[in-house]
Formats: C-alpha cells, structure tokens, sequence
C-alpha cells in the first residue's frame, strides 16, 4: 500500500505525533511518502526530526517558476479536470477569510503535489489539519489525484469552519479523523448528516520511549513543567499570574517552560513585571529525550489552554507517571480525570488554577504517584501509537481497495471519464483486473 502524508510544515519541532505516525506505518511495512508545503523555518532540535526533512519533499521550496510549469502541464493533461478545480478553489476562495489570490495559490501547489504523486504511484493521501494542507488535498484529488483523508486536531478546523470550507472538505473526503469525541462532535455539527458515517476517532498516541521508560517516583522538589508552543491559546499569561498568587502567599515553585512563539516577548513581560524572575526558567523548545527529563524532573504537567484538541504531551506525561493540571477545553476532560489523574480549571481563571498548583505542590508525592499511575492505565489503553495506527491502516486500506475496485469497474466498462492519477501511465491490461483486486499488484 502507497500513501502519502500531506502537512504545512513538516517536519517540526509542536509535530512529533505526525511522526510517529509515519513511524508507526513504515513498521508495518507500509510506503509512505511524505509532503510539506513550506520548508520548517524553526530549528530541529530532536534528531528524529532532522532525519525526517531528509526524507520530506517541500511543495514551495522548488519556486514560483516551477509551479506555474506543472500548473501548465495539469492544465494540458487533464483541461476539464483543472477548469472545475478553478471554479472549485474560487468558491472557496470567496466564502474564506483568504480570499481568491490564496486559494488559486492552493490549486498551483495542488498541481506539483499531482505530478509528485504520480511519480510515486500513491494510491491514498492523508493530510494532517483541516486548513490549508486539506485544501491542497482535496484540490489535487479534484484534478484527478488519489483519493484523500484527514485529521482534523482542532482549532485550526473549528475556530472558523465555514472560512475553511470544512464541510465541503468532508464532502469529498474518504473519510475524516478526529482526534478526541469532542473533535467528533464538532466535525459533525459543520458537515451534513450524510457524511457524519466518514467521521471516526482515531487518538494520537505515545511510542515506546515513553511507553517502556522505567516507573521512577515523583520528585520532592516543588517543580511544575509547562511544554506547550508560545502562542495566545495555550494560556502562558495565566499561568504566570497564578504563580504570583502562591508567591505572594509565600509558597515558591519552580516553572519550567519548554517551547516557544510569537509570544515569547510579552510572556517575558510578564515574568518581569510580576517579579517571578527567580522562579521561572524558559528554555526553549527541546528534543523528545530532553522533554522526558523535564516531565520527570517534575511534580506535575501544567497546560491551562483556552482551546485545543487533545494536547499530545499530556499523554506523554501519563505515559511517564506524572499527573496534570489542565482545563476543562475540548478533549481534555477525555483524558484527565479530576482527582483521579489531575485536576480540570474553567480555562482563564486564576484562582481555580492557583488553587490546582498549591495541591499539587503541597500534596504527598505517593499521592501523585498514583494519579500519575491512573493517567498511565488510560493511556496504555487509549493512545499507544502502534494501537491507534493500526485503526487508520485499516481505513486506509478500505479506502484503496474501494477506489481499485471502482477503477477496476471503470476499466471494464471503458469509461473514460472518471479521472485516475494514473491516467498518463501505459493502459493496464484490464483482464488482469478483476473486481476487488488491488492495483497496486499491477503497478508494482
């Protein structure tokens, strides 16, 4: 089985569950391909990263010139195919925040993702967030590319779903994943009821480097981590607010954070300007062994976002032990159980999230311990990767031999019309198609 993996920008530094994913295919025997649109401007600091962008191929990286050359040759190959693509990317294009130009900016990369494809002889297409890579997706299977899915995380599909087309998106898709039920929910409550069948939960999982690590106890010293990118959803300013409430009560702690962005600059703003200098360290973002020290070296995972999906590093600290502190947003409350595995704020408060780190500081590291052993048992049964994987080989392999059997049923019946990726190539010898039998065997 051919797939091809479709993302903005891949390989990169907030993305290791995209590829472990891969991973966890290419353990399986799978082949998989993998796309990014734009180059990763951030450093890789994890080696598995920097192996992955060699093996990545960049839509944007080859320039405009030769965009427009494959946009010319799609457009002489399959004439009828680009023309309802256009008027397909511009109906987009109108009802979306970013408008025609950018639209007609998705089609020219669909155009080179199709060449890439055909050269692969990929026989399905997953792309990872619903916004600009599903529109690339759905666009280059419009002009006559494989099949396409994907996952929507959250956000970036439900912060604007109509901007994005996202109920056209499921339309055409073959199926669509979410990550939590929540995304679930919300990915049916923008798509039409005769297309909610397609949508299924599939979890981002954790490997083995933090399945298998050794049970270590939970450190005495008054220690919380923070591994989340600076970005205004992930609430940083909150956090710090609370941690000048318990200074002010004469309880110090120490805030690691691991990550970075655009709001790096008003998060040391605010350490300055609440006078927490002493008691919170920023150190950038870090490889997955040097997330797993920090996650050990601590007494609690702290993510007090105003929204998400499911966040991975959650699962990355259960996986190792540790308890969390979070909020009530989308798919958390899956996950991290109040009193059990953590503790769950309303998303904004300080005193409800000042009120979770003063008892995790102050309770018994036996206690959180076992919270952290509670979270573990949830997530060896809900997000190891090589288990959640095997769920989205299985769709995808519904999905190829779906499409081989209609395009089996196409050749038969000499139907010319039904555009096929492979519609360049040497005729196959129909005889040796029968229904249900996979064309990957032909093309081999």
């Amino acid at each position: 089985m051919r797939i091809a993996y479709l993302v903005t920008t891949y390989p990169h530094v907030s993305h290791s569950f995209v590829r472990r994913e891969i991973a966890a295919f290419e353990g399986m025997g799978a082949s998989v391909s993998r796309f990014s649109i734009r180059a990763s401007t951030a450093e890789l600091v994890d080696p598995a990263d920097r192996n992955e962008w060699h093996k990545t191929r960049g839509i944007l990286s080859a320039g405009i010139l030769s965009l427009l050359v494959d946009m010319t040759w799609v457009a002489l190959a399959h004439p009828w195919s680009f023309c309802r693509s256009i008027l397909l990317a511009s109906r987009l294009g109108y009802q979306s925040d970013r408008g025609l130009l950018r639209h007609l900016a998705y089609l020219a990369e669909a155009c080179r993702l199709l060449r890439w494809l055909q050269l692969d002889r990929i026989e399905h297409l997953h792309a990872h967030f619903a916004s600009n890579p599903t529109a690339v997706a759905m666009l280059c299977n419009a002009l006559g590319g494989p099949p396409y899915s994907f996952t929507a995380h959250g956000t970036e599909a439900f912060d604007a779903p109509a901007a994005i087309g996202l109920n056209e998106k499921v339309r055409r898709a073959q199926f669509v994943i979410a990550v939590c039920n929540h995304g679930r929910s919300q990915i049916c409550r923008w798509s039409a009821p005769a297309d909610w069948h397609k949508v299924h939960v599939i979890r981002c999982g954790v490997d083995q480097s933090f399945l298998a690590h050794p049970r270590t106890d939970v450190p005495a010293a008054r220690r919380l981590v923070v591994v989340a990118r600076f970005g205004p959803e992930k609430g940083h300013l909150v956090l710090l607010e609370a941690a000048a409430q318990l200074l002010r009560e004469g309880l110090e702690c120490e805030l690691v954070l691991v990550g970075d962005g655009p709001m790096r600059g008003d998060i040391e703003a605010s350490i300055r300007r609440l006078r927490l200098d002493r008691c919170v360290s920023m150190i950038g973002w870090k490889s997955g062994q040097d997330v797993r020290n920090s996650l050990l070296a601590s007494r609690a995972l702290v993510l007090p976002s105003f929204a998400e999906g499911l966040p991975v590093v959650i699962m990355e600290a259960f996986a190792l032990g540790r308890p969390v502190i979070s909020t009530y947003v989308a798919g958390i409350p899956e996950l991290v159980e109040p009193n059990i595995s953590g503790w769950l704020v309303p998303a904004g408060s300080v005193e409800a999230l000042a009120a979770a780190m003063r008892e995790a500081l102050r309770e018994p590291v036996e206690r959180l311990g076992k919270m952290g052993q509670n979270g573990r048992e949830k997530v060896l049964q809900n997000h190891d990767v090589r288990l959640e994987t095997a769920k989205l080989a299985a769709l995808f392999r519904q999905a190829v031999e779906s499409e081989n059997a209609h395009s089996c049923s196409d050749l038969h019946g000499r139907n010319s019309v039904h555009p096929s990726i492979y519609s360049s190539l040497p005729d196959l010898e129909t005889s040796d198609c029968p229904s249900g039998q996979k064309l990957n065997e032909d093309l081999a």
